[in-house]
């Protein structure tokens, strides 16, 4: 059974695999960027492999994980997650309509796709329909990973470095939500940060969206869980990074929400 809150029950835990040079990393999300690489702010760097965690979460039926490839040098490593547990993972990180295909092919579940989409940092919709008829709307997760500018969040595209036009609303979402069948969230501001979740967006997102939503950043207690669970009422699911113990946090043990899950999915 797939582990998505695709009913709106329950929020759950969704587990990531973020990859940077080739390995498996937990990056302060607001410190990437392709001129300054002195800035980077990395809190843990794995000495397992990406198919590690690609085990570990089909050992415990984590379904709807995503692993992200933050720039180049990363293919080997995505591939060789996918084909850990073929079907059950998805992949984003340089998505287009020419490789969205071969990526399916790989052993991806879905792909994610967001700088595509955006063509010097406006709006496509001509692109969004472009990949959603190749690779099926099915298959097709949009990122509307977002920087907060003053009451409102726009969508940030290039591993979150070039802030695009597009605001994250009830309106652009439900555009979106045409020609894909989930959305993935991650709040760059906090990403990293092991301070707390970003309530009022959770919140908003919970009135807006329609499709399954997965929400990352600043998570750093099981208690989270429950938090965006009664903000989002069961809409949108909860991935953990650097608080985690198994990419190196101490604040919260995988083992907790591995029985946080299985309780949700019984009730």
């Amino acid at each position: 059974m797939s582990v998505v809150s695709s009913q709106f029950k329950r929020s759950l835990f969704r587990p990531c695999i973020d990859l940077h040079d080739g390995e498996v990393k937990q990056i302060v999300g607001g410190t990437l960027s392709d001129t300054d690489t002195a800035a980077l702010k990395t809190n843990f760097v794995a000495s397992h492999s990406s198919a590690y965690y690609a085990e570990l979460y089909k050992k415990h039926n984590l379904e709807g994980g995503h692993v992200i490839k933050l720039g180049e040098g990363n293919e080997r490593a995505a591939k060789e997650a996918l084909q850990t547990w073929p079907g059950h993972l998805q992949v984003g990180g340089g998505i287009t309509h020419q490789n969205c295909k071969e990526w399916i092919g790989a052993g991806a579940s879905k792909v994610i796709v967001t700088s595509f989409l955006f063509s010097g940092g406006e709006f496509s919709l001509e692109r969004l329909e472009s990949i959603s008829a190749i690779v099926g709307k099915d298959k097709l997760v949009v990122d509307v990973s977002c920087r907060r500018r003053g009451n409102k969040w726009l969508v940030a595209m290039n591993k979150w470095q070039k802030i695009t036009s597009m605001e994250v609303c009830k309106e652009s979402l439900d555009l979106l939500a045409e020609y894909c069948s989930e959305f993935l969230i991650h709040a760059a501001d906090v990403e990293g940060l092991c301070q707390g979740i970003d309530e009022e967006l959770v919140e908003k997102l919970g009135e807006w969206v329609t499709i399954p939503t997965t929400y990352a950043g600043g998570a750093k207690s099981v208690e989270d869980l429950k938090t965006v669970d009664r903000l989002s009422h069961g809409k949108v699911d909860l991935t953990f990074g650097s608080s985690l113990d198994i990419f190196g946090g101490t604040l919260v043990k995988f083992e907790e929400l591995v029985q946080y899950n299985e309780d949700a999915m019984k009730q």
